[in-house]
């Protein structure tokens, strides 16, 4: 089966995401579990915990079907060791909190080199950093999003994951998001049947779909190859409509939660209606 929705608003409280993502016909959702603009906040309450779960029993959502993800500020490949330190300790609380909430999964970019060293290194430290942090929790999956390679950010090649979850010491708890705009900007063409099939391909033989956890559903505004993070809502960009039939139709995608990134939030009814229209 298939579970589409998008990343909800938890203003007013992490508790409203579930009524939110029922408002626009989701299945899945993702969401902030804190202000994703900084570094720490209060510790989730008993009241809010309990608020979140009953909501999510009410409107039918299954913990698996939500993919959080955690705060932009965080750099798990950081060069330098207090920035390092930083990101760690935010993460571990992102995870935390996830905990609390009864989810499995937590989705991140991997991180940045800064320029400052290789390629190489800064994908090994994103991996001491899940292994750190994986050490101190228990039952949420540390979930890799692919990037766009925007600047010096690594896990734009599907090598890079694998690099990672090669050294990640319990494999049970690692997994991957794929974007679909990321993935077109970062060079794997997804415009036709043809490519997709390529490009996934690829991605079963150098990751393994045995590690999918996610997807994120975005068209492009920049081209393919551009390596720019842009989204666009589907059908509109360099894209086209057929990457999200190709998804909707392929089995290797059932199960997950499919989240919408779109950039007008007024579409997203409509975009997970004609989603699953292709299913």
């Amino acid at each position: 089966m298939k579970y589409v929705g998008a990343h909800v608003s938890t203003s007013g409280g992490v508790f409203n995401a579930p009524l939110n993502a029922q408002q626009i016909g989701a299945r899945a959702f993702a969401l902030f579990t804190k202000n994703q603009r900084q570094w720490k906040a209060k510790p989730l309450d008993d009241k809010a915990v309990q608020s979140f779960r009953d909501n999510l029993n009410k409107v039918g959502i299954s913990p698996h079907q939500v993919l959080p993800h955690d705060s932009y500020l965080i750099n798990l490949g950081h060069p330098e060791k207090e920035g390092l330190e930083k990101s760690r300790d935010a993460f571990l609380d992102e995870m935390q909190r996830c905990e609390r909430l009864g989810l499995s999964l937590l989705n991140f970019h991997p991180g940045s080199h800064l320029k400052k060293i290789t390629e190489e290194e800064c994908l090994q430290r994103v991996a001491d950093s899940i292994n750190w942090t994986l050490a101190q929790t228990e039952g949420v999956t540390a979930v890799i999003e692919n990037t766009a390679g925007q600047g010096s950010n690594v896990g734009y090649r599907f090598e890079h994951l694998a690099q990672i979850i090669d050294a990640v010491e319990d494999k049970t708890r690692v997994g991957v998001c794929l974007d679909t705009c990321h993935s077109f900007t970062a060079g794997y063409d997804l415009r036709t049947p043809q490519a997709c099939n390529a490009s996934f391909a690829e991605f079963e033989r150098i990751v393994g779909f045995n590690y999918l956890r996610g997807i994120h559903l975005n068209d492009s505004i920049p081209d393919l190859g551009s390596r720019v993070d842009r989204h666009e809502s589907i059908g509109k960009g360099k894209l086209g409509t057929e990457v999200f039939r190709y998804i909707m139709q392929d089995p290797r995608f059932e199960d997950i939660p499919m989240v919408l990134e779109t950039i007008d939030e007024t579409l997203w009814p409509e975009e997970i209606a004609l989603l699953y229209s292709y299913a």
